[in-house]
């Protein structure tokens, strides 16, 4: 008889504690579909419909948006300055964060002020930082003025002016906003990994480097991953930093002989087909690609990279 009264108080201690979770996540759940799923739908949508933005959606037009955004050498070379900022976020300013947190991860005076300043550019806002850059890069401003009293007068470029130079000098900006933020992501992962394993490998004769690399690096590994996959996001979906700093020029030609934004990347050209030039239908056509770019990448990153740590981190009963 006890067996039996006690199996129903088990289905609805469970239940409640269904119930109990599902009320926690309401919150959430209600605010994600609002200003996620639901633009998402509304984008996808409006991407059918050549539409100002103002009156009645009544001109369908089918794929000729995506067509249009597809065929056109703004959007192209929007696409192929976000995969350049992409590789190069991955060969440069990863490994430099990595090298930065193995130095700061050691015991040595001041390192808690290193650590400070390495970070702070990252709190600044990417409008301020835009903003003084713009300033800072200016013809005969203060990078000018100052590579001109050190004897470097020959290596001033037409930073921001310059087709074939405006995207490493927009890199470089962004390496330095951001790469505090991976410096504190991997700092951190370093910090988890036990001191006795490094000195266990240095006590059977490994040296420093040997120790870094099969020990240290192998188990910083889900860290890396993790940092590298907000690198590659961040990177597709990179917009205010360039529409401070060059507004996605200087204008220069295309495959086609039409005109192009030389620093342009997606999500900048969605704004400007959106809103500057007010067709808000190409515009959320553009939209709609850079997600499904996002989307894509990020769940061929899940499923082949991040796949194998999710699965290491799952424990079963029995």
């Amino acid at each position: 008889m006890t067996a039996l009264t006690a199996r129903p108080r088990g289905r609805s201690g469970l239940l409640a504690s269904r119930l109990t979770i599902l009320l926690f996540l309401a919150p959430a759940l209600f605010m994600f579909v609002l200003f996620v799923l639901v633009p998402v739908a509304q984008a996808a949508h409006y991407s059918f419909y050549d539409w100002t933005g103002l009156g009645p959606l009544d001109k369908f037009v089918g794929l000729d948006n995506y067509a249009a955004a597809l065929g056109s050498d703004t959007f192209r070379t929007a696409v192929s300055n976000n995969l350049l900022l992409v590789a190069l976020s991955l060969l440069v300013q990863i490994p430099f964060s990595l090298g930065l947190a193995v130095l700061l991860n050691r015991r040595f005076t001041g390192r808690a002020l290193f650590r400070l300043i390495f970070f702070l550019p990252y709190v600044i806002s990417e409008a301020i930082t835009g903003v003084i850059f713009r300033l800072l890069l200016q013809p005969d401003a203060v990078i000018d003025s100052g590579m001109k009293g050190v004897g470097a007068g020959g290596l001033i470029q037409d930073w921001l002016g310059d087709p074939t130079f405006v995207m490493i000098t927009l890199f470089i900006i962004i390496s330095w906003k951001y790469f505090g933020f991976h410096l504190i992501i991997l700092l951190a992962g370093l910090q988890g990994i036990p001191r006795e394993i490094e000195e266990a490998a240095f006590i059977d004769g490994a040296g420093r480097w040997q120790a870094f690399r099969y020990v240290t690096l192998p188990l910083l590994g889900p860290t890396i991953r993790v940092s590298v996959f907000l690198s590659i996001i961040g990177a597709l979906q990179l917009f205010d930093l360039v529409f401070v700093i060059t507004g996605g020029g200087p204008i220069t030609m295309g495959a086609s002989g039409a005109t192009v934004d030389a620093s342009g990347t997606m999500a900048l050209d969605m704004f400007k087909t959106g809103f500057t030039n007010q067709s808000m239908g190409a515009g959320s056509a553009v939209a709609v690609l850079l997600f499904v770019f996002c989307f894509v990448v990020a769940l061929g990153y899940q499923r082949l990279v991040l796949r194998r740590d999710v699965e290491g981190a799952l424990t079963t009963n029995g």
